[in-house]
């Protein structure tokens, strides 16, 4: 039996593709070992959206080669969408593969096979208009799946590169979506995550009928055996009042809304070129916590942005505190070549990057803590994931909270009220609520 090994670098929607990627290979009789065995296929899922994470696709791509180097390397993703004839360069790369043609990932490895000539399916994304399909059952050992249901972005935000790799905005059909999600629930899946590069805007590109997420979520709702639905993210003037009101209406969705925020001061979101103010982020904000009282809000932010000043930042620092977000994803600036923000003036230094980082870590573990302790001695339900060493299982309550506790039994993939007791570090310990 051939052995095929994966690397993944990047986002959320790289790992499922990943997944799904994996899935074909084992329909054909690969074996799936981990990347650090020697196997005949390595494939790795590239992201590009800093120059970074260029660096480190390149690094990995490097690894696999030495690891085998008789064993055919596909290269797929962003990373060989922006830049083909450089990865098709790289000695020892078999197959090279953008963002479209990964349902087609094991043809191509075996045509390298065959022939023992490189193969590369890069094709112009920007011209692309249709959501391509990658059957997929999810991950066997997880409690959570993420199910893909939309691709591209017209945003063009000035630091941003994903555009240009993932082309524009196509939105999957919902009787595809709503199969898949028959097909997790089937196989003991819980929880479905919804994700995309774009999520809220998921069927503005449909030409006939338009449909809202809002309908995915409620057709998803009605299928046995789900218990929750969760967004992956979403912008905020994306969050409607009527979205969200309706969203209220739908028991099993959970109250987590990952909204990037990039910035809390206005003028560095102008030169960010992201379309909305702090006081439209702060309206969104205020008005899903007047429905949903529990609601966690986390978000993304990103320090050193060129020509982001110390009053800019402390700016930003003022608003994240004012919004209490549940928890912060942190980034410091990296310039992405062929972005505009690449080549702004007044770059910030590296030293003032970390600074600000730090400072912006420390303030997200503080709304962390402040944010669990609003739930201490409540009884939450928790669907538990993890077993951690000796009897300690991990979970996350609907709000995103991680939770601890000590059972004997086997609590996987079971949802099971909680009382939550003392607020850790990272998590809440707490105790079977029986």
């Amino acid at each position: 039996m051939p052995k095929v090994a994966f690397y993944t670098l990047g986002c959320k929607v790289n790992q499922y593709e990943s997944a799904a990627m994996a899935e074909l290979f084992e329909k054909k009789g690969y074996e799936i070992v981990d990347f650090d065995d020697k196997a005949d296929v390595y494939v790795i899922n590239t992201c590009d959206v800093t120059n970074e994470s260029g660096r480190k696709s390149r690094q990995i791509i490097r690894k696999a080669i030495r690891k085998n180097p008789s064993a055919k390397v596909a290269v797929v993703g962003c990373y060989a969408q922006l830049e083909p004839n450089k990865v098709s360069n790289l000695p020892g790369v078999s197959v090279v593969v953008g963002t479209k043609d990964r349902h087609k990932i094991v043809d191509l490895v075996e045509e390298a096979k065959q022939t023992d000539k490189q193969v590369v399916a890069v094709e112009d994304i920007m011209k692309q208009r249709t959501f391509e399909e990658i059957a997929f059952r999810g991950h066997r050992t997880k409690t959570r799946a993420f199910l893909k249901i939309q691709e591209g972005c017209n945003m063009f935000c000035s630091y941003c590169i994903i555009p240009y790799a993932r082309g524009p905005v196509r939105s999957r059909a919902i009787e595809s979506i709503i199969a898949e999600a028959e097909n997790l629930a089937r196989d003991g899946f819980k929880e479905i995550v919804l994700t995309g590069i774009h999520l809220g805007l998921y069927g503005f590109d449909f030409k006939e009928k338009k449909l809202h997420l809002l309908e995915v979520i409620s057709r998803i709702s009605q299928i046995e055996g789900i218990e929750r639905i969760r967004l992956s993210s979403i912008e905020a003037l994306e969050l409607t009042d009527e979205f969200l009101e309706g969203l209220l209406k739908i028991k099993s969705f959970c109250h987590h809304f990952h909204i990037p925020l990039q910035s809390g001061c206005d003028t560095v979101l102008k030169r960010m070129n992201r379309r909305y103010s702090t006081n439209d982020f702060r309206n969104r904000v205020n008005y899903i916590r007047s429905l949903m009282p529990d609601a966690s809000i986390t978000t993304d932010v990103i320090v050193g942005f060129p020509g982001e000043t110390e009053d800019e930042f402390r700016v930003t620092e003022s608003f994240i505190q004012e919004m209490e977000f549940s928890k912060l994803h942190v980034f410091p600036f990296s310039a992405r070549r062929g972005t505009p923000a690449a080549d702004m003036p007044n770059q910030v230094e590296k030293s003032v990057k970390a600074d600000r980082s730090h400072r912006l870590i420390h303030l997200s573990q503080e709304l962390e803590q402040k944010f669990r302790g609003k739930f201490i001695s409540t009884i939450q339900d928790v669907l538990f994931e993890d077993k951690k060493d000796g009897n300690r299982y991990e979970g996350l309550t609907e709000n995103y909270i991680k939770v601890v506790v000590k059972s004997k039994e086997d609590l996987h993939n079971q949802i099971i009220p909680v009382k939550l007791m003392e607020n850790m570090d990272d998590y809440i310990f707490g105790k079977i609520d029986k």
